[in-house]
């Protein structure tokens, strides 16, 4: 897990590092919500339940990176 730490808050940083083109559409909707629009992408966000839920859908699309 990577944390920083940004106005008090923990801060995951997520890599999009595999092509969700084969994949079902749910999990395509799931990339999508994270905020994710091109591969090889990283994004940081808020380190919540609902997060940690979306990223456990789909660990092999997208993983949590320091």
């Amino acid at each position: 897990m990577a944390e920083t730490p940004k106005q008090g808050k923990l801060m995951m940083r997520l890599e999009y590092y595999r092509s969700s083109i084969s994949t079902p559409e749910k999990h395509k909707r799931v990339v999508k919500g994270l905020g994710f629009t091109r591969l090889n992408q990283v994004v940081e966000r808020e380190d919540t339940a609902s997060i940690r839920g979306m990223v456990k859908t789909v660990p092999h699309l997208v993983r949590i990176v320091k």
